[in-house]
């Protein structure tokens, strides 16, 4: 999924993937079309899978780890996806078919008697036993929005290469789990941090305390899906994330972005302020 600059986002569709309060809410959407479903129908349509069948077992729920998610089913199988940026899933009721134009990005189809979900341009599509789903994310770090949230240890993990910038730092899955863009820079801004200062320079348990907060807000909270400034109305829901030019809500100073370098793990997409977060900033 692509976000233009200065682009509201509103209530999370099917299609959302960029952060992990995104693919948490995808997998209760998921929940509410397919959990305690019998499949009467699959269909991978990926090379690796393509002899599998899931007929005939029941979809037990949805779990995610940071922006993997986990769907669960009867006789100890689950499937793994990671959507990316232009992953999707989309559901359809008894008898009905997706537009023939979509047929094409289709990756994976579940039927069930209530009605069908469609995956589209899945990656890494994976079956493994339940019990093997560490194969596929245990090297993740821990995701402020699972039962076994760990505050302290990653605290300890972000500490590991005190160096490293803070947004990198943050936005590294096996640090912590589930922030992407927008949390990290909207986060570095709420904290008056500058995107690029080293991360063992900042007060790291607050860092995490309230990364994990603002997770949990958007997810759990009815009308707040990604909204950091506590304003809702179109165009007024984030301090800096595409807001490119556009004047400072604290002080009026033009935000500023710098793009992503290819294969550079320190240079990310960032917005920031000049004036609220001051430091150096890369050319």
């Amino acid at each position: 999924m692509r976000v233009a600059d200065g682009q509201a986002r509103r209530e999370p569709t099917l299609a959302d993937v960029p952060e992990g309060d995104t693919v948490f809410l995808l997998a209760r959407k998921l929940d509410r079309a397919l959990r305690g479903r019998e499949v009467v129908r699959s269909d991978f349509r990926v090379p690796q899978l393509a002899t599998r069948d899931l007929s005939g077992r029941t979809v037990l729920g949805h779990a995610t780890h940071g922006k993997h998610l986990l769907t669960r089913f009867s006789e100890g199988i689950t499937l793994h996806s990671h959507l990316l940026m232009d992953g999707e899933w989309t559901a359809t009721g008894p008898g009905r078919r997706l537009p023939a134009r979509m047929m094409k990005d289709v990756r994976l189809v579940l039927e069930t008697a209530a009605g069908t979900a469609w995956g589209l341009r899945l990656h890494q599509l994976d079956l493994v036993a339940t019990t093997q789903e560490d194969r596929l994310v245990g090297h993740l770090g821990p995701d402020p929005l699972r039962q076994d949230w760990d505050a302290a240890e990653a605290v300890r993990r972000l500490g590991t290469d005190p160096d490293r910038p803070f947004v990198s730092a943050l936005l590294d899955q096996t640090l912590v789990a589930g922030l992407g863009n927008l949390w990290v820079n909207e986060l570095a801004f709420v904290l008056g941090i500058n995107p690029w200062r080293p991360v063992g320079e900042t007060d790291l348990p607050k860092v995490v305390d309230r990364a994990a907060r603002f997770l949990r807000h958007s997810a759990h909270t009815p009308g707040a899906y990604q909204v950091t400034t506590g304003n809702a109305r179109p165009g007024q829901d984030h301090w800096v994330y595409g807001r490119r030019h556009r004047p400072c809500r604290r002080c009026g100073t033009g935000i500023e972005r710098r793009d992503e370098v290819p294969n550079d793990r320190d240079r990310r997409v960032t917005y920031w302020c000049p004036h609220c977060q001051p430091g150096p900033a890369p050319d």
